[in-house]
């Protein structure tokens, strides 16, 4: 779990959580990955174990058949993490598709597939761009959970709400592929105006 969850949990600041981490003092195993600090304390770790099927399944997706090799290092990323995390019936799915839309069988089976208890991505729009947290709501409601490796995203929920659905119109106009890069501008624009 990251240190805001951590920390709340504990009654503990974050920032001095994020101290213990810099200077090796935490009294439960951590680790770093990427830029995000990662907790592994047990007691919590045992207490989310899901209700629904045992599987875990690793959900690697690139929006572009020339991203292969970052596919296959995402893949690699994430089964490490699993494996750090105790799970023990490991899958990894890799998929090639836009993360605008819902044509996507693999995960669409993932979705479906009550032995899955716990899906693991790298970042939250691997999963889908829009309404990431409606498919994480109901896998809570059936028992079972998503965990974000590197959640580093936007904290304020209009400023992501309305990433999203830039994302969607420039998808539509300018093409999958450019829809990304042509949302920021946009809000970088509104902010400067």
């Amino acid at each position: 779990m990251r240190v805001r969850e951590w920390a709340a949990r504990e009654g503990l600041n974050e920032q001095t959580v994020w101290k213990w981490c810099r200077e090796n003092r935490m009294p439960v195993p951590f680790e770093r990955s990427g830029g995000v600090w990662l907790i592994h304390d047990p007691k919590y770790e045992r207490a989310d174990t899901p209700v629904a099927g045992s599987r875990t399944v690793c959900y690697a997706r690139v929006s572009s058949a020339d991203r292969k090799a970052d596919l296959q290092r995402q893949a690699d990323r994430l089964k490490a993490f699993a494996i750090n995390l105790g799970a023990s019936d490991i899958r990894v799915v890799m998929e090639t598709g836009s993360g605008v839309d819902d044509r996507r069988r693999k995960l669409n089976r993932i979705l479906a597939d009550p032995d899955v208890g716990t899906i693991i991505v790298e970042h939250r729009d691997r999963l889908t761009r829009m309404n990431a947290g409606l498919v994480e709501s109901a896998l809570k409601a059936q028992g079972r959970r998503l965990i974000v490796v590197d959640d580093t995203e936007l904290d304020d929920d209009l400023v992501r709400d309305m990433t999203e659905v830039l994302t969607s119109f420039c998808a539509r106009l300018y093409g999958r592929r450019a829809a990304r890069s042509k949302a920021r501008a946009a809000l970088k624009a509104a902010e400067n105006a």
